[in-house]
């Protein structure tokens, strides 16, 4: 009993990471249907932009924690309005093959600023573990959870109450039927670009406290991050969570009970076998298609 939730409590906390990455991935396929195979690089963004902030500058962790968001999501509209919207033809390969190439782009130019070394930060906090039935929950583990679930209803009622939310879910739905009733489409999607860069942000500015961030992070998180939304189903928040929370689950349980190899080929096998049996996710809904 106490292995198995030491597992969980490790699943929980990868699989909140996992989460959040695949909400970026989500909101930004729902608002443009682009997928954004850049998205781990900007996960690099936060976690080595936290490091440099806090114990480069020398600021306090929460001015760092925003300005650090603030900055990755400003670097993701930028690239949206610079090697995105520029584009005269925007067929879905020729924008997957920019991301692409913005993704070697990011982490080349991590290599240069940040070098090839691995940085350590302590914990937002130093309280001691919680105890549960001789398991351990680490206070970073906590802090994890906790902005997890505010981001996460923070972006419901985003989307929900307020007039720019419902704007870009009206974009989600129809960009042409937004535009005639006067959405400015073009706004909504390089909103939709800063925030899905932001939710990679705020994934990368936590995990730095229990990871050792470096400049080549991103591959393999945005990875795991894609097969965890396309697990929930591409396009749902709370797919996006689900999917992110299980996978986490499954990975920690994978790694505790049958071998710790599989740790980064559970993500692709789980993501197989959810393309054979339930392409749409377990969340998404299946496209209608019309002959």
């Amino acid at each position: 009993m106490q292995e198995i939730l030491q597992y969980l409590f490790s699943g929980l906390t990868n699989g909140a990471i996992y989460a959040v990455i695949a909400v970026g991935f989500s909101m930004l396929y729902s608002s443009t249907d682009l997928i954004n195979f850049a998205h781990g690089e900007f996960v690099m963004l936060g976690a080595l932009g936290m490091v440099s902030l806090t114990a480069g500058f020398g600021l306090p962790l929460i001015p760092a924690f925003f300005l650090t968001v603030a900055g990755v999501a400003a670097a993701g509209m930028l690239f949206e309005r610079l090697a995105i919207r520029p584009v005269r033809h925007p067929e879905p390969i020729v924008l997957i093959i920019i991301t692409v190439g913005a993704s070697i782009f990011l982490r080349g130019a991590g290599m240069l600023i940040w070098g090839k070394n691995s940085y350590s930060m302590p914990p937002f906090s130093d309280h001691p573990p919680i105890d549960f039935a001789g398991a351990r929950l680490l206070a970073q583990s906590i802090w994890i959870l906790v902005i997890v679930t505010v981001v996460t209803a923070a972006l419901h009622l985003f989307y929900r109450r307020t007039l720019t939310g419902k704007a870009m879910t009206a974009c989600a739905v129809s960009k042409k039927a937004a535009w005639i009733v006067g959405i400015p489409t073009k706004w909504m999607v390089l909103l939709a670009f800063g925030l899905s860069t932001g939710m990679g942000a705020v994934a990368g500015a936590i995990i730095s406290p229990i990871t050792m961030p470096s400049y080549d992070m991103g591959t393999m998180l945005g990875l795991k991050g894609f097969c965890a939304a396309m697990f929930g189903g591409l396009g749902s928040l709370w797919g996006a969570i689900l999917g992110g929370f299980l996978l986490g689950i499954l990975e920690a349980l994978g790694v505790g009970f049958v071998s710790s190899g599989l740790k980064d080929a559970a993500a692709f096998i789980l993501l197989l076998l959810v393309l054979y049996v339930r392409p749409q996710g377990i969340l998404g809904s299946a496209d209608v298609k019309r002959f």
